[in-house]
């Protein structure tokens, strides 16, 4: 008999630091939510299906994990957004890679190193345990995503 919800559920972090662009430059590009599949590496599809990009309640659709199956997908609503402090919330509401409920939370912390302005991603996770993972290895698969973002993005801002 399987007891999946009689487990706590998985809450993670994973962060990387950026020298080179700021924290409100890089919140900017988390603010298209619709978005997101200029930055996340491997993740081919992202637009939106519902609400207006950037507003509460807006609803993205994103294909190509990089978790099974290989043609997976997910619906994700934003549920909370606060530019001052550079935080955004958004849960999955529908999907099929294996995740019953899913929220996330990530904040841009400025960050000063040597003089330059720079910034601190911070992305908490909170899921329900997926069968045939381990929440390590969740933490692996967000912790290399985010810091090919986090190089996407940089790189995106400092060309341009």
């Amino acid at each position: 008999m399987e007891q999946k919800n009689s487990e706590a559920k998985w809450e993670a972090k994973v962060s990387t630091r950026l020298q080179k662009a700021s924290a409100d430059q890089i919140f900017s590009l988390f603010k298209d939510f619709f978005g997101l599949n200029k930055w996340f590496p491997n993740l081919s599809t992202s637009y939106g299906i519902h609400g207006e990009n950037g507003e509460v309640g807006c609803v993205r659709y994103c294909t190509g994990f990089s978790l099974p199956p290989e043609s997976g997908w997910s619906k994700e609503r934003l549920v909370a957004i606060n530019p001052v402090e550079r935080i955004l919330s958004y849960e999955m509401v529908d999907c099929n890679i294996g995740f019953n409920s899913y929220f996330s939370t990530v904040r841009i912390v400025p960050h000063q190193l040597d003089g330059q302005n720079g910034c601190v991603i911070e992305w908490f996770i909170t899921v329900d345990p997926v069968e045939g993972m381990t929440l390590q290895d969740l933490v692996n698969k967000y912790d290399v995503g985010l810091q090919g973002m986090a190089k996407n993005m940089e790189d995106a801002l400092t060309t341009s």
